[in-house]
C-alpha cells in the first residue's frame, strides 16, 4: 500500500507534463511575464508589477505564480499584473514568477522570472537592536505608542536614529525622542496616533534610520501584530469589603473594545501582619476568600485578554486598597493564654517549696527510710586483724591496745552510718 501511496504522485506528475508537451506539439506555448519590476510603495510595502508577454495568445485560463524568496518564503497565484507585499526591507528582497495556463483539465507553466532588490546601504551591526513597542488605550479610545531600542554595536557616538511607524495608509514620523548619554535617540513615544484599538490583524510597522558624520547606518524595519503590543488597561470600579472573616472583591472589565469574556485578571493580595503575598486567578468579575479578620490586607487586580483573544501586555496593577487592622487574638483567646500561663507557674512555684521543706526538715529519711546493708567484710577483717596483733603485745599494753582498737571500731562504725544516713536523704 505506501509502494503504491509513493508512486502515485509521480504517475500524476508524469502524465501532466506528458499533457503539457501534447499541448506544446499541438502550437499550444505558454510564455513567461516581461517587465517584471518591484518597487517600494511605503514604508517595508513592495509593489510587483509585469506585463503578459505580448506573443502569449489570449485565454481567460491565464493566471500567474508568484513566490516571495526573500525575506520569507510565501508562494501564492493571481489573475491580476500587479500585487502587494508587506515585508521588512533591510536585508533586501527577492521574488520570482511564471505564466500559468489551463487547458482541457491539463496545466501548463512557463519559465521562471527573477527580479531582486537590494540591501539598504549601510555599515554592519550600526543598526538599531532590541526593538520593542507598547500600545496603550486611553479612555476616549484613542493609542499612543511607546518604542524602546539599543543602539547599534559599532555605532557611533554621533548616530542619529529617526524613527517612523506606518499603520494602513498613515505614515508618522517620532517627534518626542529619548536619549541615552551619548545623546543618541534610543526611545519614542507618539501620544497620538493613527492605530484604532481592538482592531484584529492589522499590522503596526517600524521603521528606523539613521546618519552620521563619517559612518552610513544601517536601516532596520520590523512588523508587530497590533493586539500582541497592546498593554491592556487596568480594571476599574475595584472595591473590596469584609464581612466577618470573608473577603469579597468586586471589579469592572478594563476600558477596550473587547468583550469582557475575553479578560482574565490576577489579584495580588497581601497579608501586611505575617508577610507573605498571595498570586490568584480567575476570568470572572468578583472573587471571595476567606481570611483572617485580625490581619490587615492590600489587594491590588491585573487584567490581559486570554491566549484565544489575541493576548497582549497584562495591566499596570491597580492602586492598592486596604483592609482589616493588624489586632491581637480575642479576648477570649488572650485570657485562656494567661490563665494557662499562670497555672504553670502556680504548679512549678509549689514543687519548689515542697523541695525547700523536704531538704530542711529531712522529711525525705522519714518517709523513705535507708534499706539495711549487709554487714561489711572490709571491716570485720580490719578489726580480726588489729585484735591479733594486740594479743601478741604485752599484758600491760593488751588492755591498753585492746581498748584503742575498740574505740577505733566504734568511731568507723559511726562515720560509716552518718555517711549512709546522708546518701539516702
Amino acid at each position: 500500500m505506501a509502494i503504491v501511496v509513493s508512486i502515485f504522485p509521480v504517475l500524476l506528475w508524469t502524465m501532466m507534463a506528458f499533457q503539457a508537451n501534447l499541448l506544446q506539439t499541438k502550437g499550444i506555448q505558454v510564455l513567461p511575464p516581461v517587465n517584471f519590476t518591484l518597487t517600494v510603495s511605503a514604508l517595508a510595502e513592495v509593489l510587483l508589477q509585469w506585463k503578459p508577454n505580448p506573443d502569449q495568445e489570449k485565454n481567460d485560463t491565464v493566471k500567474y505564480d508568484v513566490e516571495i524568496m526573500t525575506p520569507e518564503q510565501e508562494m501564492y497565484d493571481t489573475k491580476k499584473t500587479c500585487s502587494t507585499r508587506t515585508a521588512v526591507l533591510h536585508n533586501g528582497f527577492s521574488a520570482r514568477i511564471r505564466t500559468l495556463l489551463h487547458y482541457n483539465n491539463s496545466e501548463i507553466k512557463s519559465n521562471w522570472v527573477t527580479a531582486k532588490l537590494k540591501a539598504p546601504p549601510g555599515a554592519v551591526e550600526t543598526s538599531v537592536t532590541n526593538l520593542s513597542c507598547v500600545i496603550y488605550t486611553a479612555i476616549n479610545n484613542t493609542a499612543s505608542l511607546h518604542c524602546t531600542w539599543l543602539a547599534g554595536k559599532t555605532a557611533p557616538e554621533d548616530a542619529k536614529y529617526f524613527l517612523f511607524y506606518r499603520y494602513n495608509s498613515y505614515t508618522e514620523e517620532c517627534q518626542e525622542y529619548s536619549k541615552d548619554k551619548w545623546g543618541r535617540n534610543i526611545g519614542c513615544r507618539f501620544s497620538n496616533t493613527y492605530i484604532k484599538p481592538g482592531e484584529t490583524d492589522q499590522v503596526v510597522i517600524i521603521h528606523i534610520n539613521g546618519s552620521s558624520k563619517d559612518t552610513a547606518i544601517k536601516p532596520f524595519e520590523e512588523l508587530f501584530n497590533q493586539n500582541a503590543i497592546e498593554k491592556v488597561n487596568p480594571p476599574r470600579k475595584v472595591t473590596v469589603s469584609l464581612k466577618q472573616n470573608n473577603l469579597l472583591v468586586k471589579w469592572e472589565m478594563p476600558v477596550s473594545s473587547f468583550l469582557e469574556e475575553c479578560f482574565e485578571y490576577e489579584l495580588n493580595i497581601y497579608n501586611w501582619k505575617m508577610g507573605y503575598k498571595q498570586i490568584l486567578e480567575t476570568t470572572l468579575h468578583s472573587f471571595s476568600l476567606t481570611i483572617d479578620d485580625t490581619c490587615r490586607y492590600s489587594i491590588q487586580i491585573r487584567a490581559n485578554r486570554q491566549s484565544w483573544c489575541d493576548e497582549g501586555f497584562w495591566s499596570d496593577w491597580t492602586e492598592p486598597l486596604y483592609i482589616g487592622k493588624n489586632q491581637p487574638r480575642t479576648p477570649i483567646d488572650f485570657k485562656a493564654y494567661t490563665v494557662l500561663i499562670m497555672l504553670i507557674a502556680s504548679i512549678c512555684s509549689m514543687a519548689l517549696l515542697i523541695a525547700i521543706i523536704c531538704r530542711k526538715y529531712h522529711l525525705w529519711s522519714r518517709l523513705f527510710p535507708p534499706i539495711p546493708t549487709p554487714q561489711n567484710g572490709f571491716k570485720n577483717l580490719f578489726l580480726n586483724k588489729s585484735y591479733q596483733r594486740a594479743h601478741t603485745c604485752t599484758s600491760e599494753t593488751e588492755t591498753e591496745v585492746g581498748s584503742c582498737f575498740e574505740d577505733l571500731g566504734s568511731y568507723v562504725e559511726d562515720v560509716y552510718s552518718d555517711v549512709l544516713e546522708d546518701s539516702v536523704i
